[in-house]
């Protein structure tokens, strides 16, 4: 079985955030279970730099783009489809907006493209040797692919949209996809037309042969009101190819025992290690006073979906509960005005670092004592995963996949975190409050921790899970 993985990005050579790291481990994932799968790229500059040799496999004119399709492998060892259109990809910023943050004014094009490359791929036209029986769409940029294949000639390849964030729609005026060559029956309600404007994720979802989202949870609450962000009603009709498949991790780099980014390296039986991540960890971040004081970290988006309002609503109440709190992450001008203006406030319990710093988020998750995760909503999340991994066991948002990762310490001998019951400053600090309770007590705390780090999130159920659905929506001629 033959896959086309199609996504805007890809770690470690391209990556904003979560998608990244799936675009990279579930790949492996399904190459280790004996899947035919390749992964398409844009050109970014940096993905060209990496493999200066990669060698031309064909070329195509798409939506009067002319592209060359390059032929290189990801470092492990996954074929890596880079798709070549310097006029569209290879400019300084990042995937989706210029060095001063701005959206590409010609994002449009450059992901209709990257649609109508993928779309191509599964064709008896692909210009590679090589045609997919399955091409699977990562999130709105490359949603335009099923509405392509629904036009092709069939047999051509099934296809999955996988929804890793239903707020990201992809939404553009219907001047900036006229050159996009989408179908006309396609233009409407059936297909990308939404609120009078054009949305990629919308026609994709129209179109697509399944839909999945990164969580089981999830997957129901996007089929509501509050968290369909005016697609629930589209959701609700396709539910019966709906599903949700929680993400993993990859566990070999996020694992304590054999990280060479933490000061000291520890296992479920040589806990006692945390402390001197914990100290290099305050040094860090500038946080002074005993060890024994309690340490809460967080590395996120700084913004209102990742609850940081809610947080600096919290700081003080933390505070009072003898709590200090290292925050590291980039994000909205307005939230890190906020953290910095809290900093001043309270030097002695607040260390933030704005920016990104691999190195710092395997510290942060090795030294602190608890982890952090106010989301108002969560497609899955990957840091609550890596959080128990690293005996530092999570409060959470009770939403999307963090309710599916984290069982509370409510639960009992099973317990790995602290689920929040409001998605506010008060939920979070009762949750706290908990927590801290239940480090008062050793033996409590010790079994918590022991039991996330048990537990297996690891790649090899989704990629299972995955195959399943490639299975069922492959053309069978």
């Amino acid at each position: 079985m033959k896959i086309l993985f199609a996504t805007p990005e890809c770690a470690p050579l391209v990556k904003t955030g979560g998608l990244g790291d799936v675009s990279a481990a579930l790949p492996a994932a399904l190459r280790a279970a004996g899947i035919d799968v390749r992964v398409l790229l844009p050109g970014y500059r940096e993905v060209l730099a990496a493999d200066r040799a990669a060698k031309p496999l064909g070329r195509a004119s798409l939506s009067g783009v002319e592209v060359r399709f390059l032929a290189s492998r990801l470092p492990g060892g996954v074929e890596l489809v880079i798709l070549d259109a310097p006029e569209l990809y290879a400019r300084s910023g990042g995937p989706y907006q210029d060095a001063s943050g701005d959206d590409w004014n010609d994002n449009a094009r450059r992901f209709g493209v990257l649609s109508a490359a993928a779309a191509l791929l599964g064709t008896h036209d692909s210009p590679i040797g090589w045609q997919a029986d399955v091409v699977h769409c990562h999130d709105w940029p490359a949603a335009l692919a099923p509405v392509y294949l629904d036009a092709a000639p069939r047999p051509r390849a099934g296809s999955l949209v996988t929804i890793h964030n239903l707020a990201f729609q992809g939404v553009f005026p219907f001047a900036q996809v006229q050159a996009l060559g989408i179908p006309p029956s396609r233009l409407g309600t059936e297909g990308v037309e939404f609120f009078g404007k054009a949305s990629f994720l919308k026609g994709g979802l129209a179109c697509a042969d399944a839909i999945n989202t990164v969580s089981p949870t999830y997957a129901k609450e996007i089929q509501g009101e509050e968290l369909g962000f005016g697609l629930d009603g589209l959701l609700r009709y396709r539910s019966n190819v709906l599903s949700g498949v929680l993400n993993g991790i990859d566990v070999e780099t996020w694992n304590p025992a054999k990280d060479p980014l933490v000061a000291a390296r520890y296992d479920v039986a040589t806990l006692a290690k945390k402390r001197e991540n914990k100290k290099a960890l305050k040094a860090r971040m500038g946080l002074a006073g005993p060890d024994q004081v309690p340490l809460a970290g967080i590395v996120s988006r700084l913004t209102h979906q990742k609850g940081i309002d809610i947080l600096v609503d919290a700081l003080p109440k933390l505070a009072a509960l003898g709590m200090q709190v290292a925050v590291v992450g980039t994000g909205d001008r307005a939230l890190v005005q906020s953290l910095e203006a809290c900093r001043a406030h309270m030097p002695a319990t607040l260390g933030i670092m704005i920016g990104f710093d691999e190195a710092l988020a395997h510290l942060l998750e090795a030294g602190s004592d608890l982890f952090l995760m106010p989301s108002r909503f969560e497609p899955c999340g990957m840091n609550q995963m890596y959080s128990q991994r690293y005996g530092t066991p999570p409060i959470v948002n009770a939403t999307g996949g963090l309710v599916d990762t984290v069982i509370d310490e409510s639960a009992g001998a099973n317990a790995t975190g602290f689920l929040m019951h409001t998605p506010d400053s008060n939920g979070l600090v009762e949750a706290a409050g908990r927590a801290l309770a239940a480090m008062r007590d050793p033996v409590r705390w010790k079994r918590l921790q022991a039991n996330g780090m048990a537990r297996d999130f690891g790649w090899k159920e989704a990629a299972r899970q995955y195959v399943a659905i490639y299975e069922r929506i492959r053309p069978t001629s």
